[in-house]
């Protein structure tokens, strides 16, 4: 785990003072889960930026809409926020105060990645207006979120340690966690953990 926090709060350690947390990483990596523990514990609304980008049909909303639905979304004092659209980076990440980095080793996020294509397409399971997750959207077209896992997991690993150094970002406390276990770890001394 590497950790970099203003001097004002070290989420490495403790939530107290995070009001504002932004959850990224890989498809597949498990952001939704754990904004979802967060929120909980910090009794905070969760920001699912899939929910915010996605229309009928696996149709994205329209940027300005997408853009204007997450200018809202996180306007409120406090927020958990999942996601990695980097159409609305340039909103989320001056507002938000820490930023938490699922960073693991791209077989997990597959892994994971695999096993839930195949729970939510065999049970039908709807998300973000009405839509199915299916084995083909998963796994066999084009657009599949097991190759969009593969094309971004690296792209992540090169563009994010040089944004994260950027001035306009030195007020982020980050924390950057490599495993499953690291994160386990991290949530049981947070205090996070249900």
């Amino acid at each position: 785990m590497e950790a970099t926090a203003a001097p004002a709060r070290d989420p490495s350690r403790s939530l107290e003072g995070c009001r504002r947390i932004i959850v990224t990483g890989t498809t597949g990596s498990g952001k939704t889960t754990l904004a979802t523990q967060l929120a909980g514990h910090l009794g905070a609304p969760r920001i699912e930026l899939d929910a915010l980008h996605w229309g009928p049909n696996w149709t994205p909303n329209p940027v300005e809409v997408f853009r204007a639905q997450t200018d809202a979304a996180t306007a409120p004092e406090c927020w958990v926020l999942d996601g990695n659209y980097s159409a609305v980076r340039d909103i989320v990440w001056p507002r938000a105060d820490t930023l938490i980095w699922l960073d693991y080793p791209l077989g997990v996020n597959l892994w994971r990645l695999a096993r839930r294509g195949f729970v939510r397409s065999a049970r039908r399971v709807r998300l973000y207006g009405d839509n199915l997750e299916t084995f083909r959207g998963n796994f066999f077209s084009r657009d599949a979120l097991f190759l969009w896992a593969i094309k971004s997991h690296g792209r992540k690993r090169s563009e994010y340690p040089p944004l994260l150094a950027l001035p306009e970002h030195a007020h982020l406390a980050t924390i950057r966690l490599r495993s499953p276990q690291a994160t386990r770890r991290w949530l049981e001394r947070v205090g996070g953990g249900q």
